[in-house]
């Protein structure tokens, strides 16, 4: 028995080293959305009039790409995309309408549950309703604060939220004139400190998958598991409108009881938006409202010692919006808030679905690069799999993690979106080839072509120069699609 027992120690001390040692080097991984943020909007990306030095300094330290794409125009079907590693070709939410993700559509939080991770989601969800198949529960998350609705992430100072309580996600009250988005920054950073809590609870099973951590009105021990990994997904609804920001941001937009962008034209009360008076200034104090959050989170993840293991991105679900009193002038003119591009939310010019996307990683991803790698969301299943070191699930998706490390990337054939709101209409990019087909009571009514190596700001149509290379795009768009299994999207 001794002999066994020696034999046995040998063989079983290796492998748990081996085990401590692969969770200290899997990487924590932090995921931050904006919603309806404009590729525009951020200093790094050429923005002039909104302060934005937090997110800024994140594209300094890591690096900033300026060809990817979100996975749809609007929110539900791009975090779908985002979610599922499918593109909207393929995946089964491709609109909004509240139609919750199936018992088979696996999420991203799902597989890094199954490679270890312990997930944590705050703010909007958008793809399950309490009760449904779509429920965050039952989509890989063990932490949930923060809307279900996409309608609820509208108001900016909701009476309620949502959160996973014993396996069920259950509506909880705010604290009377809370904003939901600080809200959703304190839940984050406490998240964190969760992770990194050495206090536990050894009756409750934090991290099991009927489990749940305790609301924000409990002071019960939570136990913690801080050998394992984390995903914490932060998705704010910031700047989507209502354009309701915390005075202490507006006041940096406001002098003298007046908008520094010059005339006001009043959001009115009595609209599915709540009133507001300057909708340029309340704008741009709702994207530095955003940034203030993000440098917060980044303090408390210097504080907790884990900003070397964890990889931070940012990027935003779509383009700007002209919703709740701002309008296409504002957007286009006064913040240039879609750049050089062309187009805002609800477009497939690329000013409806480019995206400012950084990625920063302390001592691994070279500070203050700039990366031109066409990616899209659908490229995240692949990507976070390669680094949980698990197999990527065979989407559309391709991991961009080479590119990160400054090596050469694989490359997508081409990009595809599909969108149904206001007529139906496709896209497609090929290399430096962008081609966008518009319908008319449900058939093909015209191509537009693009070149967006010497056209960013897609101007110059081609379609009639080059009917060739309209064909070959139509194809590509003919043979990534799928038909919808959804009636809404048929």
């Amino acid at each position: 028995m001794s002999r066994i027992s020696v034999l046995l120690l040998f063989l079983i001390v290796p492998i748990l080293l081996w085990a401590q040692s692969n969770s200290r080097t899997t990487p924590n991984i932090i995921f931050i959305l904006a919603d309806d943020l404009g590729y525009g909007d951020l200093g790094v990306y050429g923005q002039k009039h909104i302060r934005t030095p937090n997110i800024d300094r994140l594209a300094r330290k890591g690096m900033r790409f300026t060809d990817f794409y979100a996975g749809s125009t609007v929110c539900a079907p791009s975090r779908a995309a985002l979610m599922t590693g499918q593109h909207t070709g393929h995946v089964y939410v491709r609109g909004n309408g509240e139609v919750p993700l199936r018992e088979n559509d696996t999420t991203l939080a799902q597989r890094l549950k199954a490679a270890g991770y312990v997930n944590g989601m705050v703010g909007k969800w958008g793809l399950g309703l309490q009760g449904t198949t779509g429920t965050p529960e039952r989509k890989g998350w063990d932490y949930f604060s923060g809307h279900l609705h996409h309608i609820e992430g509208h108001y900016q100072k909701p009476d309620s939220a949502w959160q996973i309580i014993n396996g069920q996600s259950v509506r909880v009250p705010l604290p009377a004139g809370k904003y939901a988005n600080e809200w959703f920054k304190d839940e984050a950073i406490r998240f964190i400190k969760l992770h990194t809590s050495t206090t536990a609870n050894t009756s409750t099973a934090a991290h099991s998958s009927t489990s749940s951590y305790s609301p924000t009105t409990s002071n019960s021990p939570i136990s913690t598991n801080t050998a394992k990994p984390f995903f914490l997904y932060i998705s704010f609804t910031l700047p989507h409108a209502e354009l309701v920001t915390n005075p202490k941001y507006l006041r940096k937009y406001i002098r003298r009881g007046r908008s520094i962008f010059g005339k006001e034209n009043a959001h009115p009360a009595g609209q599915h938006y709540g009133p507001q008076p300057f909708p340029k200034a309340a704008y741009a104090a709702m994207v530095t409202e955003m940034d203030k959050y993000v440098g917060e989170i980044m303090k408390q993840l210097r504080k907790s010692g884990l900003e070397e293991n964890t990889i931070v991105i940012f990027a935003s679900d779509n383009g700007t919006h002209v919703e709740g009193g701002r309008t296409k002038e504002d957007a286009m003119e006064t913040f240039k808030s879609s750049g050089a591009l062309r187009g805002v939310k609800r477009d497939l010019y690329e000013g409806g679905i480019r995206i400012p996307f950084i990625v920063s990683w302390k001592n691994r991803i070279k500070g203050g690069s700039v990366n031109p790698h066409n990616g899209a969301f659908w490229d995240m299943p692949a990507t976070f799999a390669e680094l949980a070191g698990v197999t990527a699930p065979g989407r559309d998706g391709i991991s961009f993690l080479p590119a990160l490390m400054g090596n050469t990337q694989r490359l997508h054939e081409f990009l595809y979106w599909e969108f149904g709101e206001g007529g139906f209409k496709q896209a497609v990019r090929e290399r430096n080839w962008k081609a966008i087909r518009f319908y008319s009571n449900g058939q093909p009514d015209r191509t537009e072509l693009f070149d967006l190596s010497t056209d960013i700001g897609e101007q110059n149509n081609l379609a009639g120069s080059e009917p060739a290379k309209v064909k070959e795009m139509e194809k590509l768009m003919d043979r990534a699609r799928r038909p919808s299994e959804h009636p809404l999207w048929r």
